[in-house]
């Protein structure tokens, strides 16, 4: 259970982002995929991502202290959205240097629309942070569109998609922002992570 989250700072380049002591989770995915009700469902605050209809919103890279003891990450979303390719490069890049050069980065949480096909820039992305050894889960977000057999068969059917391009799939959670579906497993996931940082960071 989160007792304390609280926003920090938004940034552009990631050398200024807070001291990287703590343990640090991005969050990621498509423009619209859910990611600031996921974050505001995670952490119990209605209000601490903002949320909007309108695809590209996150513009930078958003730090949360979550309890004082980790960092949750807001970051643009990637795919379509209505900006131009300029800026749709220069939020790539920003991302990409977060992504390559955060050193206490301990996983990626990239967040899917249960309710697609595995999209080919999400499959881009993933790969590429495969590439550069940086760690990711999989999260499945708005299953409560769905029917329960429908959200099962349409994860079924993304999980079959990526076992054409991966030998195996990443560790992966389903969740729903409106029930709080898969809000204890994330949440035990990063418990379990922010306890191997703390015993890497001693040895």
């Amino acid at each position: 259970m989160i007792k304390e989250a609280s926003f920090l700072s938004s940034n552009t380049e990631y050398e200024k982002c807070p001291p990287p002591v703590l343990p640090e989770y991005a969050f990621i995915g498509r423009s619209n995929v859910g990611k600031s009700s996921l974050i505001n469902m995670l952490t119990g605050r209605s209000k601490l991502a903002k949320t909007s209809s309108t695809p590209g919103k996150t513009q930078l890279i958003n730090h949360f202290e979550i309890d004082h003891s980790w960092y949750l990450v807001d970051l643009p979303g990637y795919g379509y959205a209505k900006i131009s390719r300029s800026d749709r490069e220069k939020w790539q890049k920003m991302t990409y240097d977060y992504l390559f050069n955060r050193s206490n980065l301990v996983c990626v949480f990239v967040l899917a629309d249960s309710r697609h096909d595995l999209q080919r820039s999400d499959l881009e992305f993933m790969q590429t942070l495969a590439e550069r050894d940086v760690p990711f889960n999989l999260v499945f977000t708005k299953t409560d569109k769905l029917k329960k057999s429908q959200a099962e068969a349409s994860i079924g059917n993304y999980i079959r998609q990526m076992l054409e391009f991966w030998e195996e799939v990443p560790r992966y959670f389903v969740t729903s922002s409106e029930s709080g579906l898969g809000r204890a497993e994330l949440l035990e996931a990063i418990r379990e992570y922010n306890q191997l940082f703390t015993e890497s960071r001693k040895v």
